[in-house]
């Protein structure tokens, strides 16, 4: 089922999500599908459940082939209860986007390398580390566990905007 994506300014983006007691229960494998189905429905590439109203410590994200320089690819991914250490003082900046801000993108500083882990839903930990893209979403979704959104790493607001206008103000630099 497609569920409903929460907009910036829905106070379920603001608050921090609840640990998800039994990472294997019926109801967080239903959670995941729909997740994953309004994920794909709008062609993003990672989601966390409050943005989808439910205040739980879920996220899912994929990296496909092509969208960084490394050229990972990682396929769907679940993480329960993820934890999210930097490797490293190295600092990217690049511009993100959320499916609860739509048509929107900022520029956002975060760390380079990363490890992460969490629960599977088959129970099974997860531990991976991280650079590039496959960083920056992992560090988004799970920010908005922590009831932050991306504009709140900003730096520079004159670096926020809609994508169509940024995109036109890059091609006239």
């Amino acid at each position: 089922m497609i569920l409903k994506i929460a907009r910036m300014g829905h106070p379920v983006l603001r608050q921090y999500a609840e640990p998800v007691a039994d990472p294997q229960a019926l109801e967080i494998k239903v959670l995941v599908e729909d997740m994953i189905e309004t994920m794909k429905d709008a062609n993003g590439a990672g989601l966390a459940a409050p943005q989808v109203h439910v205040p739980l410590r879920v996220v899912i994200f994929h990296v496909p082939r092509g969208r960084d320089a490394q050229d990972q690819e990682i396929g769907l991914t679940v993480l329960i209860n993820p934890e999210v250490e930097v490797l490293g003082p190295e600092i990217e900046e690049a511009f993100e986007g959320c499916l609860s801000l739509p048509e929107m993108t900022g520029k956002v500083k975060r760390p380079a390398h990363i490890r992460y882990r969490g629960v599977g839903l088959d129970g099974e930990i997860i531990e991976r580390e991280a650079t590039g893209f496959h960083a920056r979403v992992v560090q988004h979704e799970c920010d908005h566990l922590d009831g932050i959104l991306y504009p709140q790493r900003m730096d520079d607001l004159a670096t926020f905007g809609y994508v169509e206008e940024m995109q036109k103000a890059m091609k006239q630099e």
